[in-house]
C-alpha cells in the first residue's frame, strides 16, 4: 500500500498560497473596477473642463491636493495601471518641474515597492514552485552584480517597470536595496516626463483647433537624452568594473 506523500505542512502551505493568490486577485479586481468607474473623469477633455475649478480647489486645500495626487500615483504604479506616463505629464504641467519631480519620484518608488512586496508575500511561493528554474538567472545576476543589476534594468526603457517590480519580488534582494536603487534608477525617466509636462502652458491649448505642436525641440531633446543616458551609464559602469576585475585577477594570480 502506497503512503500518501502529501504531508500536513505541505497541504497547509498550498492552502495558504491559494489564499494569498486570492487576496491578490481581489485587490486587482477592486482597483480595475475603480479605474473603470472613473475612466470618464480621467480623459483630457474632462480635465480641461474642470481645470479652473481644480485650481481654485487647490488654492483652498493645497495639502489635500498633494496627498491625493501622490496617493493616486502610488496606486497606479503599485498595480501597474497604464496611467503612469500621462499622469507624469499632467503632474509636470500642473505642479511645475521641481514639485512634479518630487511627487512622481517618491510616489513611483513607493508604488514600485508595494508591487515588489505584493509579489514577494502574495505570489512568490506559487510562482517559484512553477518557474523556479527560469528565475535562477536573475538570482545569479543579482549575486554577481548586486545592486548594479537592478540599476541597469531601471535605465532600460524597453523593460517595463512592472516586470522589474514583479521579478525582483521573486528574488533574494533586500527591500532597502530595492528602494534606493529604484529611486535613483527611475529618476532620469521621471525628470524627462515631468519636464515634458511642465512645458505645456495650458490643457486648453492642447484641445484648441490651433494647438501648438506637441513635439517641440526641447521635448525631443529631453527624450533623446533619456535614450542616451543608459548608454552613458553603462559605459561608466564598465570602466568602473574593469579595474576591479583586473585587480581581482592579479590577486588570484599572486596567490
Amino acid at each position: 500500500m502506497e503512503s500518501d506523500s502529501t504531508t500536513p505542512d505541505t497541504t497547509t502551505r498550498r492552502g495558504f498560497g491559494g489564499i494569498k493568490v486570492g487576496i491578490f486577485a481581489v485587490l486587482v479586481l477592486v482597483i480595475s473596477l475603480t479605474a473603470y468607474r472613473f475612466r470618464d473623469q480621467l480623459t483630457l477633455d474632462s480635465l480641461v473642463q474642470h481645470e479652473v475649478a481644480f485650481r481654485a480647489f487647490h488654492q483652498e486645500h493645497p495639502i489635500l491636493i498633494y496627498l491625493a495626487v501622490f496617493g493616486v500615483y502610488v496606486i497606479v504604479t503599485a498595480f501597474s495601471l497604464p496611467l503612469a506616463v500621462p499622469m507624469s505629464l499632467l503632474i509636470g504641467w500642473y505642479f511645475g518641474f521641481w514639485n512634479g519631480v518630487v511627487i512622481v519620484s517618491f510616489a513611483s518608488t513607493l508604488g514600485a515597492t508595494l508591487a515588489f512586496l505584493i509579489t514577494r508575500y502574495l505570489l512568490r511561493d506559487a510562482i517559484r514552485s512553477k518557474f523556479g528554474a527560469r528565475l535562477q538567472a536573475f538570482d545569479e545576476a543579482l549575486e554577481r552584480e548586486g545592486a548594479f543589476y537592478l540599476f541597469t534594468l531601471r535605465l532600460i526603457p524597453a523593460v517595463p517597470f512592472f516586470v522589474i517590480n514583479a521579478v525582483m519580488g521573486l528574488t533574494q534582494i533586500r527591500l532597502w536595496t530595492f528602494w534606493w536603487v529604484s529611486q535613483l534608477g527611475m529618476l532620469a525617466g521621471t525628470c524627462v516626463y515631468v519636464y515634458a509636462g511642465s512645458t505645456i502652458p495650458s490643457l486648453q491649448e492642447l484641445t484648441a483647433p490651433t494647438r501648438p505642436p506637441i513635439l517641440t525641440w526641447d521635448r525631443i531633446a529631453a527624450f533623446a537624452a533619456l535614450g542616451l543616458f543608459p548608454l552613458l551609464v553603462k559605459k561608466v559602469m564598465n570602466r568602473y568594473r574593469q579595474p576591479v576585475d583586473s585587480s581581482a585577477e592579479t590577486t588570484s594570480a599572486d596567490s
